[in-house]
């Protein structure tokens, strides 16, 4: 019997405030010029505040094998982007986040020039703890590292990320500090 094909799969479309207005499929919303869609981005640190990053893994469609925040993907059209977030989380680090909290909301338009393909996205980000031993779906990650703030600088300089890390990163700061409790240098 033949496999029937997968049926699409949609995005929330969205306004500049964040606003539903349809929805898209998935690769379209991605090519260029892009369209505004919901996104969310996950930063999860350890106990003694390393931050979890992932390299994609090679098979992915958009920035295979680069490296980038611990976990991000798009809500189903409806679904609330914490518990898109905590989904991805499980299907992707075989994990729960523990304590994951929201850190604000951030808009850009990143072009992959790697992919040909656009980031234009209403990012949701959140920030927690990870506490259980990773089991990274290898369909979705290609390798994981914890690493501090002057590790990251070091990696950032010498290896290749997402184009959307660092704005995500940068409006994330404020709730990853609080996360590690300003400890940690973030």
């Amino acid at each position: 019997m033949a496999n029937s094909p997968a049926a699409p799969i949609l995005l929330e479309l969205v306004d500049e405030d964040g606003t539903t207005t349809g929805t898209a499929e998935k690769l379209s919303a991605h090519v260029p010029p892009g369209r505004l869609h919901r996104a969310f981005s996950v930063f999860l640190l350890d106990d003694t505040g390393r931050l979890l990053l992932q390299r994609r893994a090679l098979g992915k469609y958009h920035s295979p094998g680069v490296w980038s925040n611990t976990c991000c993907g798009h809500p189903y059209p409806g679904e609330p982007p914490f518990a898109a977030a905590a989904r991805r989380v499980g299907e992707e680090l075989g994990v729960a986040p523990f304590s994951m909290r929201e850190a604000g909301t951030v808009r850009y338009h990143h072009p992959d020039p790697a992919s040909g393909l656009v980031e234009k996205e209403f990012n949701h980000l959140f920030a927690g703890v990870v506490r259980d031993r990773l089991r990274p779906d290898a369909e979705e990650i290609a390798d994981t590292a914890f690493v501090t703030p002057a590790e990251l600088d070091k990696r950032h300089a010498e290896d290749t990320f997402s184009a959307w890390f660092m704005t995500v990163l940068d409006a994330a700061r404020p709730a990853i500090r609080e996360v590690t409790g300003g400890a940690a240098g973030w």
